[in-house]
């Protein structure tokens, strides 16, 4: 997909006010449990992982491994961290949850991958659920020649992110009756201001210029509100969400 729009500056540097307390996510709840034996902790913890295994995929195949055993590192090492045998690690990993589950990974191929081949996959514990096609074909579609496998996985974290907060945004819409406006106005959440053609896409809707303009920035109000909630969810400090967010758009816009 096309990369967002950058958000503007006003948002961005307002938005953390405008969000209040910093409440508990996902991976702040991973660390304050450490190596997490809490159902809470569990829980958060298998969520998160549930939005990076295609990130984790694409490193692997990049690395140069065939789809067939991709899929198996990617489960293996997803069964393993559920299991809580590597979150020993999390306190001194603090920080963005991308930068810990990569590191991990990395560990995983260099050190373990060698002893697990010889195990039943997962040893028994419930992997997550991996569809390999639509795996493979994102890889393929995305492909960057002369890309470092830690490129590839940043590429795939920041699609994958974006997608999570546009899914939001249309079970927002849908939920409200509204679907059949959000896939109008979706397009313009990829597109800078200056590039939006405001009079024809009004007169294609049968709406006016204005109504267009205020119809889509809502949505793109909307839409960073969703991004930022996703991004939240994956840093263990307030103070990390405006930073991954731009860097976050940094890496879709190489």
């Amino acid at each position: 997909m096309s990369t967002p729009a950058n958000p503007d500056s006003s948002t961005r540097s307002s938005s953390t006010k405008a969000s209040g307390p910093f409440t508990a996510t996902r991976w702040s709840v991973v660390l304050a449990a450490g190596r997490p034996d809490s159902a809470a902790a569990a829980a958060a913890l298998e969520q998160l992982c549930g939005s990076y295994w295609h990130p984790l995929y694409a490193y692997a195949r990049h690395q140069g491994h065939l789809p067939p055993d991709a899929e198996d590192l990617t489960q293996e090492f997803f069964a393993r961290l559920l299991a809580k045998n590597y979150l020993a690690s999390a306190d001194k990993e603090k920080g963005r949850f991308r930068s810990f589950l990569l590191t991990m990974f990395k560990r995983f191929l260099a050190d373990e991958w060698d002893r697990s081949r010889a195990q039943k996959r997962g040893g028994g514990l419930r992997p997550l659920t991996i569809d390999t096609e639509t795996a493979e074909a994102g890889y393929q579609q995305d492909w960057i020649e002369d890309a470092t496998p830690e490129r590839v996985f940043e590429q795939r974290w920041a699609l994958s992110v974006v997608n999570r907060a546009i899914n939001r945004l249309e079970a927002e819409f849908t939920q409200a009756g509204r679907a059949v406006e959000f896939e109008r106005l979706k397009t313009f959440l990829t597109l800078e201001k200056g590039a939006i053609p405001y009079a024809a896409a009004a007169t294609e809707y049968g709406m006016t210029e204005g109504a267009l303009r205020v119809a889509i920035h809502r949505l793109r109000q909307k839409f960073r509100r969703h991004l930022r909630a996703e991004v939240a969810q994956t840093v263990a400090s307030p103070e990390e969400i405006e930073e991954e967010i731009r860097y976050l758009l940094t890496v879709l816009s190489r």
